[in-house]
């Protein structure tokens, strides 16, 4: 009866484990299996931190992942800054893979600079193949509306549509441009990938940090708002329950103080060193002897860390480029690097470990190649390239990323959550020891009677032996 129990709750417990987090939420059709894939379309809100979920009502954006699938946390890359993640996001790479380090950057090889006001020539994004143009190569349409890199000519080829970035653009206007490519004209199909950008709440965190409530209420509402929008111009052009959305973030924020800021000319003189970028991440090229600048550096401020180039920690995955200067200052979370004086840049800023939570963003999704009402408590960012090369089947291009672990938020998969089956089996071995050992302690028990001694019984012809005494 008790293996019974015990083999009953193991299974319940797998059954659960597979199912995962199951909430109810309305249905999706399922597509034909010999219909071609549902388009795709990839939305992200810059700067939305994971935890301003819980923290701030998101009804429509709530109402959107109670259909389909919600990762409560998403592990982005190094450095966690706008056009690395970005770019991170639509090629399954690493910075030190696809090459964009950072806002600002240098490349001494063919002495090149790049910046966010500087960043057209195709030299800085060809290390990489993003998924607008791999789907290009299945035949499809691609298109993106202000989504780092989406304006350049990589390999002398952009996405079939895109929009450059317009800061002054509303995003009900992105969006309409957006179900316009989807929808497609008896002219043209509907494109099968689309990726689209707004710069909130980053915008709103930078400008006030993420600790005013007032300022994030607002600006997030606009976002939930705009996730809103997003559903209804879906609805009301057909497409909705016909196309994938994910929607997800970058990075997150953090506050910053002017009672945080690292000053490098406290440290050393300006004429050590060239600044390339200037931020949680500092890029420095010395002009000095290396090791002297890097000596001044390590023990500038307890609480920045100096890294040579080829002592970079493995995990950041920073290392292994070019671009990346010979010598690299992190900024612990909140504090700032400033080369003088007394002046807070921004009042929130990101860029940091992205081992922090509070560089953490989200992902949610809905669609009829998702589950409906799963939850994941945490995915790598650059899983999610190789989940929306599957749900395009498109064959993917060299990634770091890995779709064992993000199939499980696609409809008609099933996955095993090792850690919650072994954590239940061990505590179902734990009852099951501890209701042995009651059974045995409520039996009920006479008075033991002493065991009668009996010789060994020897057959004939065998004579007793007994055993040689121990030597002391």
């Amino acid at each position: 009866m008790l293996l019974r129990m015990f083999l009953g709750s193991i299974i319940s417990v797998t059954m659960a484990a597979t199912n995962g987090q199951q909430e109810h939420g309305p249905p999706h059709p399922p597509p034909s299996p010999s219909s071609p894939p549902p388009p795709l379309l990839l939305v992200s809100f810059d700067g939305f931190r994971a935890d301003y979920l819980w923290q701030y009502p998101m009804p429509n954006l709530e109402l959107l992942y109670r259909g389909g699938v919600l990762v409560e946390e998403l592990t982005n890359i190094f450095s966690t800054k706008t056009f690395p993640n970005h770019y991170s996001l639509v090629t399954g790479l690493y910075a030190e893979s696809h090459g964009i380090l950072a806002s600002n950057m240098y490349d001494a090889a063919h002495n090149k600079t790049f910046s966010l006001a500087h960043d057209q020539d195709p030299f800085w994004w060809s290390q990489a193949l993003p998924l607008w143009l791999t789907a290009l190569d299945s035949n499809y349409s691609t298109a993106a509306a202000m989504w780092p890199g989406s304006d350049v000519a990589i390999g002398n080829r952009t996405a079939t549509h895109f929009l450059p970035y317009n800061a002054s653009m509303p995003f009900a206007e992105r969006l309409a441009k957006v179900s316009s490519w989807l929808r497609g004209s008896e002219q043209e199909r509907g494109v099968m990938f689309t990726a689209l950008y707004w710069e909130e709440p980053d915008r709103t965190g930078h400008k006030y940090g993420p600790d005013n409530t007032s300022a994030m209420t607002q600006a997030l509402k606009e976002v939930d708002d705009h996730v809103g929008l997003l559903v209804s111009e879906l609805q009301r052009a057909g497409l909705w329950g016909r196309v994938n959305v994910l929607v997800t973030s970058d990075h997150g924020m953090t506050q910053c103080s002017a009672q945080r800021l690292i000053r490098l000319d406290d440290c050393l003189h300006p004429n050590n060193y060239t600044l390339v970028d200037l931020a949680p991440v500092t890029a420095l090229l010395p002009t000095q002897d290396a090791d002297k600048v890097f000596d001044l550096l390590d023990k500038c401020h307890p609480h920045m860390t100096a890294y040579q180039k080829k002592a970079i920690p493995d995990r950041l995955h920073y290392r292994n480029n070019p671009r990346v200067q010979p010598i690299i200052l992190l900024a612990d979370e909140g504090w700032m690097i400033i080369q003088r004086g007394d002046l807070l840049p921004t009042l929130g800023n990101h860029g940091y470990d992205n081992a922090l939570p509070s560089m953490h963003p989200f992902l949610a999704a809905s669609g009829p190649g998702f589950r409906q009402g799963y939850r994941m408590s945490g995915l790598q960012s650059v899983d999610v390239y190789p989940l929306m090369c599957h749900l395009l089947g498109v064959a993917p291009a060299p990634h770091n990323g890995s779709l064992a672990k993000a199939r499980c938020l696609l409809q008609g998969e099933g996955c095993l959550d090792v850690a919650l089956v072994a954590g239940v089996v061990v505590g179902v071995l734990l009852l099951l020891t501890s209701v042995t050992c009651l059974f045995g302690l409520m039996r009920p028990r006479g008075p033991r009677r002493p065991l009668q001694f009996r010789r060994l019984h020897l057959e004939e012809g065998e004579e007793e032996d007994d055993d040689e005494p121990l030597l002391d």
